[in-house]
């Protein structure tokens, strides 16, 4: 799916401000992306709209005013986060301690099995982690069901995932 698809999919949704918002969280949505049902790019934007990284006018993300500054000094352009080792570890090191099992707890994941064990698979329950994390830091919980993308199969080839995705290194 080209990206300005999968842009459209994750179009921001509104706040009852009428300020534009995350895409929304959910229970259904964090497991499609441990089921490698969404693009790389897609699980980025979860991320990404999180961490204050906003849309530039030719596509590419850059750090905005709500972006912390050890993000936007090391990643001024939104890093590909499953793609790029050194933001994947920014990543995983960024989630409090507290919330380091939540993956476990809230979804009872329990790990890919040691065939399916792949960086880009590792990198994803990372983000999912974070993501849980990120909820349970402003206090809010996560709902079992939500909006979702358009889902896709599982890639052929789980190394280099979906049509795409940029080459995991």
């Amino acid at each position: 799916m080209p990206n300005a698809a999968l842009d459209a999919a994750a179009a921001p949704l509104w706040k009852p401000d009428g300020a534009p918002g995350p895409f929304p969280l959910s229970r259904a949505l964090l497991e499609a992306v441990l089921d490698d049902r969404t693009s790389d790019r897609f699980v980025c934007r979860l991320i990404w709209e999180r961490l204050g990284y906003r849309p530039a006018a030719d596509g590419r993300w850059q750090a905005g005013p709500d972006t912390p500054p050890a993000w936007a000094e090391a990643f001024p352009e939104a890093p590909q986060l499953i793609a790029e080792r050194p933001a994947s570890v920014r990543l995983t090191r960024s989630i409090a301690p507290e919330h380091k099992q939540l993956l476990k707890q809230q979804l009872g994941f329990a790990g890919y099995r040691i065939g399916g064990l792949y960086p880009r698979r590792t990198r994803r329950a990372t983000a999912v982690n974070w993501l849980l994390a990120d909820l349970a830091a402003c206090g809010e919980p996560l709902p079992a069901a939500g909006p979702l993308p358009e889902l896709l199969d599982p890639p052929e080839d789980p190394v280099a995932g979906h049509p795409g995705d940029p080459p995991v290194g």
